[in-house]
């Protein structure tokens, strides 16, 4: 099993260099609140996986852990190609001995985010609105072959069954 935790950017800065737009101050509350919450909760096994834009590099920075920046889920990217980084870095993950999962939580982008999780939940990729700075946290039911040899598998949300365990907004943390 994994646990897929996706974490939009909380709110930014309007710019043309869409890179590099920063987070307002009540973004920087939002990536706070949301953090703590986060924080305790993650085990300490988790891998985090964030966007290269300023504005995901900022709301990670938040949760004060260590995190890796993965080009492959930038703006723009498919929500297969973030469900496939999410499956690389869960084969390497350590499973928490209290749930019996391995961790991965990703600081990435609408409507990649919300593409993702309905491709998950409901077996569609529909457009699921993911608010600014909201957490969705997803329990995945993989085949074992997805656990061993994930970058020799398709990444399809529909080979995998998933059960949503929480969605936090900042406003209700």
């Amino acid at each position: 099993m994994m646990d897929l935790i996706l974490w939009r950017h909380a709110e930014a800065e309007d710019g043309s260099v869409d890179m590099q737009r920063a987070l307002t101050a009540k973004g920087q509350r939002q990536a706070a609140q949301m953090a703590a919450w986060l924080k305790r909760r993650l085990p300490a096994t988790a891998h985090i996986l964030v966007s290269p834009a300023l504005r995901t590099q900022q709301t990670a920075q938040a949760l004060a852990l260590p995190f890796e920046t993965v080009a492959e889920i930038a703006p723009g990217a498919g929500p297969d190609a973030v469900l496939r980084q999410a499956l690389v870095y869960c084969s390497m993950a350590e499973v928490d001995a209290n749930e019996g999962t391995a961790t991965v939580l990703i600081v990435g982008h609408q409507p990649t985010l919300g593409f993702l999780a309905a491709s998950l939940l409901v077996g569609q990729p529909t457009a699921l609105s993911v608010r600014k700075g909201e957490a969705l946290w997803l329990r995945l039911n993989m085949p074992r072959s997805y656990e061993t040899t994930p970058v020799d598998r398709p990444s399809h949300a529909d080979q995998l069954t998933a059960t949503l365990m929480a969605a936090m907004t900042p406003a209700l943390v």
